[in-house]
């Protein structure tokens, strides 16, 4: 039997050994050699990788140190704009309050009840003197106190009158004053409504004020008396100029330039135009004159016919059956009368049964007599114009109630006023005729569209 023998045989461990010694030195020498790549690459890979980290973070730290100052400079600059704002608004900004100029009270006076010291007050009327009289002041007109918005008095304006204003301002040591003129410029509106009641109120639902009703009244007083004809549903349209300040606020009323009014169906026009002296006047579209010898009535508004003309009348005092050769219209004392045409006074005073008269002589052999007055503002002697305001409605004489008793003769006959067909005065000229049909073709079409106003060009008329 054989055995195995497994102890090395001679030189075996040696040779087995150098092997393993080789191998060792052999993968030690290898791993040494992958480790000082590896370790190679890594070192780079990651000083590239910190330099980009790094880099990055020094262009974000740019950024950011960019944006924080941009940030800094413009909240800088708008706390300085803040400042400027701040210091413009306490220098330039006034807060006006708006007071009217009381009854009875002298400027100083008025102007510590408007907030001012007593020191203030007279050192501003002192002023004020020098540049205005103030014995001309005026009760109701505005005045304005402005003040910055920390309370400082700025300027003190009084409204003299639609053009010129008072103004006062602080100044070393005391106050100055000086009387402006007010800037104004001119706008042409159409203005329109309808009648419910009267044509005062009509107007002022309209937005505008009852001197256009008034002047409204004059144009066609000539054909219609707004005492009787009106009627609800009546419309009324003007093309008129405004005179207005800055803001927009109306200082005044200029021309009617145009106007028209239906009554009860019938229509009435009227267009500004001159006569043969230049005068302003108005005509019909067709061009005759509206103007007549005399207005429909002594009175301008509402006023009802108490007694009319009769041969044979019951007087209500003397309790007899007598002719009252005029017409009696109801009205409160104090309403205003107006003569109906131009004449001169023959007569303005007392006369027993008929109270406080006027009467005047008229052209064409015409007479009128205003009777009962309160008041007289005419004397014997003075030319007066049509429309006039002659006297005021009262009850002197033999008279019930207050009313205006109004007669008219032609050559000593007495007429039923109610019923005189009223002379006309003269028609546009036929040489005015090119003049008057521009101003009929621009007008007109603006009564009907006041949208056209704004591309029209006021043609050149004689202001009234």
């Amino acid at each position: 039997m054989e055995f195995f023998d497994s102890r090395p045989k001679l030189g075996q461990k040696e040779t087995c050994g150098i092997l393993f010694e080789f191998g060792k030195t052999s993968r030690t020498r290898d791993s040494s050699h992958v480790a000082k790549s590896t370790g190679g690459n890594l070192s780079r890979g990651f000083l590239w990788a910190v330099g980009i980290v790094l880099s990055a973070g020094l262009l974000v730290n740019g950024y950011l140190i960019r944006q924080r100052r941009e940030i800094a400079n413009t909240l800088q600059n708008e706390i300085a704009l803040a400042r400027a704002d701040a210091q413009r608004i306490r220098a330039q900004v006034i807060l006006p309050t708006t007071q009217r100029l009381p009854k009875g009270r002298n400027f100083a006076g008025a102007l510590e009840q408007f907030g001012l010291s007593a020191q203030e007050a007279a050192g501003a009327t002192a002023a004020a003197q020098q540049a205005f009289n103030l014995r001309q002041l005026r009760a109701g007109n505005s005045v304005v106190v402005g003040r910055s918005v920390v309370g400082e008095l700025r300027e003190i304006d009084y409204k003299i009158d639609a053009d010129r204003v008072l103004r006062i301002v602080p100044a070393a040591p005391g106050f100055s004053a000086e009387v402006k003129s007010i800037a104004t410029h001119m706008e042409i509106e159409a203005v329109g409504g309808r009648l419910d009641d009267s044509l005062f109120n009509a107007v002022e639902e309209a937005g505008e004020s009852a001197e256009i009703a008034m002047r409204l009244a004059q144009i066609f007083g000539y054909d219609l008396d707004f005492y009787t004809d009106p009627r609800k549903g009546d419309t009324f349209r003007m093309v008129l100029e405004k005179k207005k300040y800055t803001d927009g606020e109306l200082a005044a009323y200029g021309r009617i330039l145009a106007a028209e009014y239906v009554n009860n169906g019938k229509k009435y026009q009227a267009l500004l135009f001159h006569d043969d002296q230049g005068h302003p006047a108005y005509y019909t579209a067709e061009g005759k004159s509206l103007q007549k010898a005399f207005l429909r009535s002594p009175l301008k508004f509402a006023a009802p016919v108490t007694s009319h003309f009769s041969k044979a009348r019951f007087h209500p005092i003397l309790k007899t059956t007598r002719p009252h050769l005029g017409t009696d219209y109801g009205a409160p004392i104090g309403t205003p009368v107006q003569t109906i045409g131009n004449g001169k006074v023959l007569f303005a005073g007392r006369k027993s049964g008929e109270g406080n008269m006027v009467k005047i002589a008229h052209s064409q052999g015409y007479e009128t007599m205003y009777l009962h007055l309160s008041k007289i503002f005419v004397h014997v002697g003075e030319r007066v114009e049509i429309g006039k305001t002659i006297g005021l409605v009262g009850m002197t004489g033999l008279a019930t109630g207050p009313h205006l008793d109004f007669r008219i003769e032609k050559n000593g006959q007495f007429l039923n006023f109610e019923r005189l067909g009223l002379p006309p005065s003269e028609p546009v000229s036929k040489r005015d005729l090119p003049e008057f049909a521009k101003v009929r073709e621009q007008w007109l079409p603006a009564l009907q569209n006041g949208g056209q106003l704004q591309a029209r060009v006021t043609l050149p008329v004689t202001a009234p």
